[in-house]
C-alpha cells in the first residue's frame, strides 16, 4: 500500500521587530487587536473568553507580514470564545473580520447572537476554528470579502429561533471572489451546510476541496428543522439571473435533508469533480428552470439518494461517473456507510481531516480506476471515483511521523528544517511567495526514515512569509509557511 498522506500548514511567527503579545482576558484582547501592526503575533492562553459584545479586527496586515491571532504554545487546550450571553440580532456578530492578511488559528466560537465570524476583509487565513450553535451562520463571508482561505474549520448546530436561517458556512450575498475552503466540515446546521445565494454580487467564484456536508437540515437534537437543508447550495438569486461559479474537488454531501449539491436556480458554471454524495434528499441536484451556464462532473459517485437526480445545464459535460459507464455503485463498493463517523470523528494535531472508512472502496470495485484524469493525483491507472483514492486517505503528502519545524524562527542568515518520516524518500525543497510563484529550489535528495534535517539559507531573499514545499518524487507535497527577517 502507498503512504499515507497528510497536508499540513504552520504558521511560523516572531520576526525581530515584531511584537509578540500574550493575553488572557477580553480586555486584553481587544486591547492587543486595536493596536496590533504587520508581523505582530497575538497569543491567546487557554481558558473560557466570555464576551457580552462582539468584537472587530480592523488594522491590515500585508502580503509580507501578516498579523496572527494563535493559541499560546504553552496551552493544554483550546481557548474558548463564549458569545452566548448575546441576545439574537442581525448585530451581534461575534466577530468582524474587515481587515486584510490576518491568520487566525484554533480558536472555539461559541453562542453569537448572529454569525459566529463574518468576513468582509481579504487575503486572510483562517485555521483550524470551531463555530458553533450560533444564531446565524458560523462563519460567513460578504461585504465584497475576497481571496480568503478556510482551512479546517468546523461549523456546527448552528441555528436561529425561527428554526429557518443559519448555515454553517456561508460565501454568498455581496461577496468578493477567489474564496476557498479546504478540508472544512459543516453538520447539523438548521439551514444549509454552505449557501452561495448572491445578492449584491455576481459571476464570482468559490473553491470547495475536501469539505464534508452532513446531515444539514437537521437540528442538534436531530429533529428536521423548517430550514432548506442542502449540503452544498451552489448559488442563486433573488431574481434567478446572477452567477456564482462554484468548483468542488474531493467533497462529500451526505444525510442532508434536501440536496447534496444543490442548483438553486445559480446561473453560473460549476464543477464537480472527484465527489460523493450519499443518502440525500436528492444528491445531485440541478433542475431544468433557470438552469445553470454550464455543469461539468466527473468521477463522482451518487449512491442511494431518495429522489432522482437532474443535471441541466445550458453546456454539459458529464462523463465518467458512477452512473454512466455501465457502473452501479452499491453498498457493496464501500468498507463504510456509516454518516456518524463524519461527525464525530476527531480532527488530527494539526487540525486536518480524520482518516475515515467512509466511503472507502472496497479491493475489486469496479469503481476503482475508472475516472479520467482532471489534474489531481491519483493511484494506479486513472482516477477512482469518489472522493477518496484508494491506498491514500485524505489530502496527498507523504507520512510524517510530526509536522516538520525549523529552528531558529525566524532565521536572518540560516535555518534548520527538522522533520521526521516514516519511511525512506527522495525530496525536493521549493520557496514560493504567497501568491505561488516559485522563487527557489533545492535539488532533490533522498531522507532516510526517522528523524531528517537540512540547513536552508536566506540567499537573496527579502523579509517577509514564504512558502516553504517539500516534494517527493510522486509530486506529493508537504507545506509550511516560514518567515525571513
Amino acid at each position: 500500500m502507498k503512504r499515507q498522506l497528510l497536508f499540513l500548514i504552520l504558521i511560523l511567527n516572531g520576526a525581530l521587530g515584531f511584537a509578540q503579545t500574550t493575553v488572557s482576558t477580553p480586555q486584553q484582547l481587544v486591547s492587543a487587536l486595536s493596536s496590533a501592526s504587520p508581523g505582530d503575533v497575538i497569543y491567546v492562553t487557554d481558558g473560557t473568553y466570555t464576551f457580552t459584545s462582539r468584537f472587530s479586527i480592523n488594522r491590515n496586515g500585508n502580503s509580507g507580514n501578516l498579523i496572527s491571532l494563535l493559541p499560546h504554545p504553552d496551552n493544554t487546550a483550546r481557548p474558548y470564545f463564549d458569545f452566548s450571553s448575546m441576545s439574537e440580532s442581525s448585530s451581534n456578530r461575534a466577530i468582524s473580520l474587515s481587515a486584510n492578511y490576518w491568520h487566525i488559528k484554533g480558536i472555539d466560537v461559541f453562542g453569537a447572537g448572529d454569525n459566529g465570524m463574518f468576513i468582509s476583509g481579504s487575503n486572510n487565513l483562517v485555521e483550524f476554528c470551531t463555530f458553533s450553535e450560533c444564531k446565524d451562520s458560523g462563519l460567513q463571508i460578504g461585504n465584497g470579502g475576497a481571496n480568503n482561505t478556510i482551512l479546517n474549520c468546523d461549523s456546527f448546530n448552528n441555528a436561529d429561533s425561527s428554526l429557518e436561517n443559519a448555515d454553517g458556512f456561508a460565501a454568498k450575498l455581496d461577496v468578493g471572489t477567489g474564496n476557498k475552503f479546504i478540508g472544512c466540515r459543516a453538520w447539523q446546521n438548521l439551514d444549509d451546510g454552505w449557501d452561495g445565494y448572491m445578492r449584491g454580487a455576481d459571476n464570482v467564484t468559490t473553491t470547495y476541496e475536501n469539505c464534508w456536508a452532513i446531515r444539514n437540515g437537521y437540528l442538534k437534537n436531530g429533529t428536521v428543522g423548517a430550514g432548506d437543508g442542502n449540503g452544498f447550495k451552489t448559488g442563486g438569486s433573488d431574481d434567478k439571473l446572477l452567477k456564482h461559479n462554484a468548483i468542488y474537488k474531493n467533497c462529500i454531501a451526505a444525510g442532508n435533508v434536501f440536496d447534496g449539491f444543490d442548483h438553486n436556480s445559480n446561473r453560473g458554471d460549476i464543477e464537480i469533480y472527484n465527489c460523493s454524495a450519499y443518502s440525500n434528499g436528492r444528491n445531485i441536484s440541478f433542475g431544468s428552470s433557470n438552469i445553470a451556464n454550464s455543469l461539468t462532473i466527473k468521477n463522482t459517485v451518487s449512491l442511494s439518494g431518495v429522489n432522482n437526480d437532474s443535471y441541466n445545464a445550458t453546456t454539459k459535460d458529464i462523463t465518467h461517473n458512477s452512473w454512466q459507464n455501465g457502473l452501479v455503485a452499491n453498498a457493496a463498493d464501500f468498507e463504510s456507510l456509516d454518516i456518524l463517523e463524519l461527525m464525530t470523528a476527531q480532527r488530527k494535531a494539526d487540525g486536518s481531516l480524520p482518516d475515515v472508512d467512509f466511503m472507502k472502496l472496497v479491493a475489486g470495485s469496479d469503481l476503482i480506476d475508472a475516472g479520467v484524469d482532471v489534474g489531481l493525483p491519483f493511484n494506479g491507472t486513472a482516477p477512482d471515483l469518489g472522493y477518496l483514492e484508494t491506498a491514500t486517505l485524505g489530502i496527498k503528502d507523504f507520512q510524517m511521523i510530526t509536522g516538520a519545524a525549523n529552528y531558529p524562527n525566524p532565521f536572518s542568515v540560516q535555518t534548520r528544517v527538522v522533520f521526521n518520516l516514516n519511511e525512506a524518500v527522495n525530496i525536493k525543497a521549493s520557496i514560493y511567495t504567497l501568491a505561488g510563484r516559485e522563487i527557489y529550489n533545492l535539488d532533490q535528495k533522498a531522507f532516510k526514515a526517522g528523524k531528517n534535517s537540512f540547513v536552508l539559507n536566506r540567499n537573496q531573499l527579502t523579509p517577509g512569509n514564504y512558502i516553504l514545499v517539500l516534494k517527493d518524487d510522486e509530486n506529493r507535497k508537504h507545506s509550511r509557511l516560514i518567515m525571513v527577517k
